[in-house]
Formats: structure tokens, sequence, C-alpha cells
């Protein structure tokens, strides 16, 4: 059995035009084949974008392959806190990417809601993303909001080599109160330099991070400068790591953070038992104490009752005889004879 001739055509948007000479063509062909042509041979026009569909269909979903890594925060001075999630095909592409988050939700600071916060994925450790602090910065509108008319601006950029080993930049910004000339400018420049290079010098790299973060940096500066001219804001715009240096072990390793996570979410657990046993215990005493509460009432009632009857019937026996004869007289009964025959009447 012969294979039928498939013949294709490719059609493109066509003017009318082409669109009627590519149909001469084409009848022109089929009329060129009927001779030679087997009976059953079938003749197609198929479009061109059909392919690229029909290949696009093929392509491999990657969205499917990608999954979830936890984010933590560096070992000190946040303890591997949680601070996100990143998506992720492999964990290769996991290494040397940036996460960004605000400083308030890192710090709980609401002061410090203009403040950027950046990480660095650096390990991934059982589905556990390792990162390291990188820097900051501060938000621009926030800086745009702090610079007015009449206000002098200092700006500078300075590069720091801390007792650890880590280069670090700063870029600190510092506003006046009024105009300032040139020279006050130079001058607050050099000692907002000096102080920031002097505490560089002197401190570590995660002690740097807790002094950039809690504003104890700005404060040391604002101090240097507001000798020559009234301050009106300090602020570190920006830090930066150019490069690491020693790394440093303090703090609780992962593992101990694990075993903390599991033993808090035990104890959030053991609580929640805990208050429910409290509250079932809570209602089974209410259920008693409206049982025990019924009872008495029932045996008040039966109280009240006998007394009742015994107020009802008096003691004909502690009653003189004249008391019991007046009682029979109102009763229209005869008042003859010995006391217990008039009890006996009485109680007929």
């Amino acid at each position: 059995m012969e294979v039928p001739t498939v013949l294709e055509y490719n059609a493109p948007h066509l003017s009318s035009v082409s669109a009627l000479w590519l149909s001469f063509i084409y009848w022109r062909r089929v009329a060129r084949l009927a001779n030679g042509v087997a009976p059953d041979t079938k003749v197609f026009l198929m479009a061109k974008g059909a392919k690229a569909r029909a290949a696009a269909r093929k392509q491999r979903d990657k969205w499917k392959a990608k999954r979830w890594f936890t984010v933590r925060a560096p070992r000190n001075p946040w303890s591997f806190r949680v601070i996100g999630e990143t998506l992720a095909e492999d964990t290769d592409q996991l290494i040397g990417r940036k996460f960004e988050i605000m400083q308030n939700e890192l710090d709980g600071d609401f002061s410090k809601m203009h403040v950027k916060v950046v990480f660095r994925l650096s390990e991934e450790l059982g589905g556990d993303v390792l990162t390291e602090f990188i820097g900051h910065d501060v938000l621009k509108d926030h800086i745009r909001r702090q610079v007015r008319r009449n206000r002098g601006k200092i700006d500078d950029t300075v590069d720091v080599v801390t007792e650890d080993g880590y280069y670090i930049r700063f870029k600190p910004l510092v506003i006046s109160r009024s105009r300032i000339k040139s020279s006050q400018k130079a001058e607050m420049r050099a000692r907002a330099r000096d102080a920031i290079l002097q505490m560089g010098a002197t401190s570590t790299w995660i002690q740097l991070q807790k002094a950039v973060l809690d504003g104890s940096m700005e404060s040391k500066v604002k101090e240097a400068v507001s000798t020559i001219s009234p301050v009106r804001t300090v602020m570190i715009r920006r830090s930066q790591m150019l490069q690491s240096g020693v790394t440093v072990d303090e703090g609780p390793t992962l593992d101990e953070i694990h075993s903390e996570e599991k033993a808090a979410a035990a104890a959030a657990v053991e609580e929640v038992d805990v208050l429910a046993a409290a509250e079932a215990s809570a209602e089974l005493s209410e259920i008693n104490e409206s049982s025990d509460i019924s009872e008495s009432d029932d045996e008040q009632s039966e109280n009240l009752e006998d007394d009742s009857d015994s107020e009802s019937s008096p003691d004909f026996a502690s009653m003189t005889v004249a008391e019991l004869k007046l009682l029979l007289k109102e009763a229209g009964k005869p008042v003859s004879g010995k006391k217990a025959d008039l009890i006996t009447r009485l109680q007929e």
C-alpha cells in the first residue's frame, strides 16, 4: 500500500492578490498530479502557525518543577529567625540571590518602616536557606521628605575595614536646620568621616550591623558634627558589604534552633490540651454545682412542705383542756369527755 503524499503550503497573512495566486498554483499542482498520483492521495494546505502552537504544547511546564524554601536570618544576631520563603527549581539557583525585608518586619520596630534590610542567600540545608547580612538602604521618599529649602545637606561615602576583616561602605547623610557655608559643610563632612572610620576600626561587622540598625552610629555622628552647626537629621542612608572577612560562630546552631522550635510547638500543644482540660473541668464543676443547687432546692422545698404540714396540723397534746373545748365549740362538736377524747374529736 502506497503512503499518501502530503503537500504542505505555508500560508501566513496574505493579501487578496497573493491568496489568489497561491490558489492558482495549488490547483495547477493538483491538476498535474492527477494522472500520476494514486486516487487515495490526500493534499493539505496547512497554516504556518499550527506547527508553532503544537510545539508550544509540548514544552515542559517549569513552574511545576519549582518548590518553596524557607529563608532564615543570619545566626548572629537574629538566631536563624524565619524571615520568609523563596521559590526555586534547584538549590544552585538560590545561592547568591538577594532577599529584602523591611526592618519593622524583622525587628518589630515601627519607627524603622523606611529602612530596607538586604540579605544574600549563602547556603541550603534541608529545605532551609541560610543568609548573610550585606547591607541596608533607606527609602528615597523618606530622604526626600527630610530635604527642604533653607537647609544644608552634607552627603559622603566612607569605606571602612572592620576589626574582623570585612570591607564595608557607608553613606552618611547630614541635614542641618538652616543654610550653612561650604566651609562648615567640609568640616562637618570630615568629622562625620572620622567618627565612622574610628567606629569601624574598633568594631566587628556584627557590632556595626547592630550600630547601624539601632541608630547608635547615627547618634555618634550627630554628636561629632553638632558642635559646628545645629543638626536636624543624621542618617546612614546606605550600607554595603563589599568583601567578607572572618566567619563568627557565635550564637545557637541551626540544630538547636530546630529543637527549640519543636519544643515550642510541643509546649503550645500541651498548653492547648491544658486549657481544654481546664475548660472541661470547669464545665463539669458547673454541672455539679447546678445539680447540687437543684438538690438543695428540692430539700428546701421538702422542708417547706414539712413545715407547712406541721403548721397546718397544730400540736393538740400541748394544749390545755379548756383550749381543746373552745376549739370543739367552734367546730360544733361535743365537749364532754377526757382530754384524749377531745383530741380524737378534733383530729377527725
